[in-house]
């Protein structure tokens, strides 16, 4: 793996970008959280839904803050040897990243975060190439 590393990043995917003198590598890993969960049961067409059927909504966040925490450790397994990270994206995904980083003893590792939009995977590692060029 390439020293320098590029992370864009949502809640449903991260695009990986490393950086070497003549080729790029991209690595795609998905988060797989399902943050609108379904309730069990009947639906309201067919009758009403008993209070038991509804999970309790600390009972759901601790499941998606599992579920976040098990992508995040999946992230920094593969980032782990970069020397510099420059981190991007749309979403409050970046810093909840960076944090876990952090507690990873990993945050010296990010040189930059950037808020930016959603983005094609050439335009991710144009991104990154610019990053890393100044």
């Amino acid at each position: 793996m390439s020293n320098q590393l590029g992370l864009w990043i949502d809640h449903k995917k991260a695009v990986i970008v490393s950086i070497a003198e003549t080729e790029e590598k991209i690595k795609e890993i998905l988060s797989d959280v399902e943050t609108q969960p379904r309730r069990s049961g009947d639906s309201p067409m067919k009758g009403s839904y008993e209070a038991l059927q509804v999970p309790a909504d600390d009972s759901q966040q601790n499941t998606l803050t599992q579920d976040f925490n098990t992508y995040y450790d999946e992230l920094i397994d593969y980032i782990r040897n970069a020397e510099s990270i420059f981190i991007f994206g749309p979403s409050s995904a970046k810093n909840e990243l960076k944090q876990c980083l952090e507690a990873n003893n990993l945050g010296a590792k990010v040189i930059g975060m950037e808020t930016s939009d959603s983005m094609t995977n050439p335009q991710i590692v144009a991104k990154v190439r610019d990053f890393f060029a100044d």
